[in-house]
C-alpha cells in the first residue's frame, strides 16, 4: 500500500496535475478532496468529465464516475458481492476505494485518454426494437452503425500511419520546398516570357517547341510500349522453353519406360493428390478458418491493456491445470479392455503423423523441384544470352568435351612453339644489341676520320637532309588526300541538305495542318476551362454548406446520445432504488423476525442502540477518570517528590564514601613517614 500511495503522490505532482503533495498530505486528504482529486485525474483523461463537485449533487458525481470507469473497464478488486461495497466507498470517498482507482487510472493514463476518445465514437446506443419498427428511425440507425464502421476504418488508416514513420513535418517541409520551387519555376517562366517577347517569329517558334514535346512525349510512350512488348516477348519465350523441356522430358519419360510403369506412377500421383484432395488440404481449411475465426474475434474486440492480458494467462493456465487433472484420472481409470484399444489408436496415430510427415516431405522436394527446374531456365537463358547458344546436353556435351581436348592439345602445340619463338627473339634482341654497339663504334671512327680530313658533320648532315625530304614527300600527298576528302565531304552534304529538305517538305506540310487543329484545340480548351472552373465553384460553396450541415447534425447527435445516456442511467438508478425500497418493505413487512432483522431500518436502529451504550460506557468513564484525576495527581506529585529525595540521599552517600576513603590513604601515608 505505501508503495501504491507513493507512486499516486509521485505522479500527481508532475505534469499536468503539479499538486505539491507529500505522503502525509496525501492521507490527510478528506473524502471530498479525495472525490474531487478522482474527478480531475478523470478529466484529464476525459475533458467532459472537468467538473467542480461541489457544484452537483453526490448521486451525480457517482453516477457520472462509475460510467466513465466502466467504459475504460476498471475492474474493482473482490468478488462481485463487493460491487455495492465498492460503489458506496465511491460516494462516500473512502481511502481503501479511491486509491486504488487513482493508481490504475494514473498507471495508463495515455491508453485511457484514447480509450476515451474511442468511446465517445464507439459505445453504441441501444435502440429498443418497437422504436426501430419506424423507417425513418431504422434508417438513421443504419446510417449510425455506417459511420461508426467509417469511424472504425479511419481510425485504423490513421494509426497506421502515425506508425508507418511518416512525420507531418517533414511533409509540411516538403510542401513548402515545392511550394518555393513552384514559385521559383513561375518566376523563371515569366522572365522567359519576356525575353521572349523580344524575338521576332516567338509564336510559331512555341508552337514548334509545343509539338517537338509532344513528338518527345509520344516517342518515350512508343519506347515505353516496346519495351513492354519486349519484356512479354521475353516471357512468353521462357514459357515456350519451360514447355518444349517439360515435352522433352515427357518424350524421355515415354522412352525409357514401359506402360505397366508409367500406370504404376500415375496411380501414385492419384493416390498422393486424392489424400492431399480429401485429408491434408481440408484439415489444413479447416485449421485456417478456425484461426481466422478467432483473429477477426480478437480484432473485433477493443484493445486489451497489459492487466487483461495477465488475467487471461492465469485463466489459461487453471484451465491447462484442470485439463491436465481430467487426464491423470482417466488414466487412473483405464480399464485392460481400453489399454489395448488405446495401443491400437497411438499405433494410428503414429502411421497418420508419418503419413501428414511424408505426404509435407514429399510436396517440399515437389516443390524444390519446381524451383530447380526453374532456376536451371533462368541459368540458361542467361548462358543463352551471354554466349548466344543453348546449353548442350548428352551426346552434344560428349562431341563438345572431345574438340575441347583437341583444341586444348592445340594450344599446347601453339604454346610450344611461342616458347620457342621467345627464346628466339631473346636471341635475336641480343644481336641487335650487339649490332648497335659495332654500329656506335663504326660511327665514332667515322667521326673521327671526318675531324681529320676538316669534313666534320658531313653525314649527320646528308641523313637529315633525307630524312627533311622524305617528310616533305608524305606532307605533300596527304594534302592531296586532304583536299580530295573535303570536296568528297562538301559533295556528301550537299545531298543530305537535298535528301533532308525532301524528306521534311511533307512533314512540314502535316506540320502547318496541326498547327491549326492546335490553334482550334487550345481555343476549345480555354472555353471548356471556363465552364469547369464556374461549375468547380458552385460545387465547392454547395459542398462548404453541406458539410455545415452535416457538421450541426453530428453535434445535434452528440447532444442527444449525452442527452439518452444520462436519462438511461437516471432510469437504472431510480430502479435500483425502487428495487432496495421495495426490498425494504417487504422485510419490514414480513412476519418473520429474522427477516426484519435483515431490514436496514433495524440493522440501523440495532447499530444506533449499540452506540447509544457504547457513549454511557464512555460517558461513565470520562465521569470515573475526572474524579480520580486530582488525588491521582497528587500521587504522582508525592512520586516525583519522593524520586528526587531518594536520588539526593544517594549522591550524598556516594560523597560520603569518597571522603572516607581518600582519609584512610591519607593516614597510611604518614604512618609509612613515620615508619621510614
Amino acid at each position: 500500500m505505501s508503495d501504491q500511495i507513493k507512486f499516486i503522490v509521485e505522479k500527481l505532482n508532475q505534469e499536468p496535475f503539479k499538486k505539491n503533495y507529500n505522503l502525509i498530505s496525501f492521507d490527510s486528504l478528506e473524502a471530498m478532496q479525495l472525490l474531487q482529486l478522482l474527478s480531475d485525474v478523470l478529466g484529464e483523461i476525459d475533458p467532459k468529465h472537468v467538473v467542480d463537485i461541489r457544484e452537483e449533487m453526490p448521486e451525480q458525481t457517482a453516477k457520472r464516475m462509475l460510467t466513465l470507469l466502466g467504459i475504460l473497464k476498471y475492474k474493482p478488486p473482490g468478488s462481485i458481492s463487493d460491487l455495492s461495497a465498492f460503489r458506496q466507498g465511491l460516494v462516500t470517498g473512502s481511502k481503501p476505494v479511491i486509491h486504488p482507482v487513482l493508481h490504475w487510472l494514473l498507471q495508463r493514463t495515455n491508453e485511457l485518454k484514447k480509450r476515451a476518445y474511442l468511446a465517445r465514437f464507439l459505445v453504441k446506443l441501444e435502440v429498443p426494437a418497437e422504436f426501430l419498427q419506424d423507417d425513418t428511425v431504422a434508417e438513421t440507425n443504419k446510417q449510425y452503425e455506417e459511420l461508426m464502421e467509417a469511424f472504425k476504418n479511419l481510425h485504423k488508416e490513421c494509426e497506421q500511419l502515425k506508425t508507418s514513420g511518416f512525420s507531418t513535418a517533414e511533409i509540411r517541409r516538403d510542401i513548402s520546398a515545392m511550394e518555393e520551387e513552384k514559385d521559383q519555376l513561375i518566376k523563371r517562366v515569366e522572365r522567359l516570357k519576356k525575353r521572349v517577347e523580344t524575338v521576332q517569329n516567338h509564336q510559331r517558334m512555341l508552337e514548334i517547341a509545343r509539338q517537338l514535346r509532344l513528338e518527345k512525349e509520344r516517342e518515350e510512350s512508343l519506347a515505353q510500349q516496346k519495351q513492354e512488348q519486349k519484356n512479354q516477348l521475353f516471357h512468353a519465350e521462357q514459357r515456350l522453353q519451360r514447355v518444349q523441356l517439360q515435352l522433352k522430358e515427357m518424350h524421355h519419360a515415354v522412352v525409357d519406360s514401359k506402360p505397366e510403369s508409367l500406370m504404376k506412377k500415375l496411380e501414385e500421383e492419384i493416390k498422393f493428390n486424392s489424400y492431399l484432395v480429401t485429408e491434408k488440404i481440408p484439415r489444413e481449411l479447416e485449421s485456417n478458418k478456425k484461426s481466422l475465426y478467432f483473429l477477426q474475434k480478437v480484432v473485433a474486440e477493443p484493445a486489451m491493456s497489459q492487466s487483461d492480458l495477465n488475467v487471461l494467462e492465469i485463466k489459461i493456465n487453471e484451465v491447462n491445470a484442470q485439463i491436465n487433472q481430467l487426464i491423470e484420472k482417466r488414466m487412473m481409470k483405464y480399464e485392460p479392455i481400453d489399454s489395448k484399444f488405446s495401443m491400437y489408436r497411438q499405433q494410428a496415430s503414429i502411421i497418420s503423423r508419418k503419413k501428414e510427415a511424408k505426404a509435407e516431405e514429399l510436396q517440399a522436394a515437389k516443390e524444390e523441384m519446381s524451383n530447380t527446374e526453374r532456376q536451371m531456365l533462368q541459368k540458361t537463358n542467361q548462358a543463352r544470352e551471354l554466349e548466344g547458344s543453348e546449353v548442350l546436353k548428352g551426346d552434344e556435351f560428349k562431341h563438345y568435351v572431345n574438340k575441347l581436348r583437341s583444341k586444348s592439345t592445340y594450344y599446347k602445340k601453339k604454346r610450344l612453339e611461342i616458347a620457342e619463338i621467345t627464346a628466339e627473339y631473346g636471341i635475336l634482341q641480343r644481336t641487335e644489341e650487339l649490332l648497335k654497339q659495332r654500329h656506335e663504334a663504326i660511327q665514332q671512327q667515322l667521326q673521327d676520320i671526318e675531324d681529320k680530313k676538316g669534313i666534320s658533320g658531313y653525314s649527320y648532315t646528308q641523313e637529315e637532309l633525307e630524312r627533311v625530304s622524305a617528310v616533305k614527300s608524305e606532307m605533300d600527298e596527304m594534302k592531296g588526300r586532304t583536299l580530295d576528302n573535303m570536296s568528297e565531304m562538301v559533295r556528301k552534304l550537299n545531298t543530305m541538305v537535298a535528301d533532308k529538305k525532301s524528306s521534311l517538305a511533307p512533314v512540314i506540310k502535316e506540320l502547318r495542318q496541326l498547327r491549326q487543329k492546335c490553334q482550334e484545340l487550345t481555343q476549345e480548351c480555354d472555353e471548356k476551362k471556363v465552364q469547369y472552373d464556374s461549375c468547380a465553384a458552385g460545387l465547392e460553396s454547395n459542398r462548404s454548406t453541406l458539410e455545415q450541415e452535416v457538421k450541426g447534425l453530428l453535434e445535434e447527435c452528440i447532444q442527444e446520445e449525452s442527452n439518452y445516456h444520462y436519462i438511461n442511467c437516471m432510469k437504472r438508478n431510480i430502479e435500483v432504488q425502487l428495487q432496495r425500497a421495495k426490498e425494504e418493505m417487504k422485510t419490514y413487512v414480513s412476519p418473520d423476525p429474522q427477516e426484519r432483522r435483515k431490514g436496514i431500518r433495524e440493522q440501523y436502529t440495532r447499530m444506533i442502540l449499540e452506540q447509544e451504550n457504547l457513549g454511557k460506557k464512555l460517558r461513565e468513564k470520562q465521569k470515573v477518570v475526572r474524579e480520580s484525576h486530582g488525588p491521582n495527581m497528587k500521587q504522582v506529585k508525592m512520586w516525583q517528590d519522593f524520586d528526587q529525595l531518594m536520588e539526593c540521599k544517594s549522591e550524598c552517600f556516594l560523597k560520603q564514601q569518597n571522603q572516607t576513603a581518600i582519609g584512610q590513604v591519607i593516614q597510611e601515608g604518614g604512618k609509612d613517614r613515620l615508619v621510614l
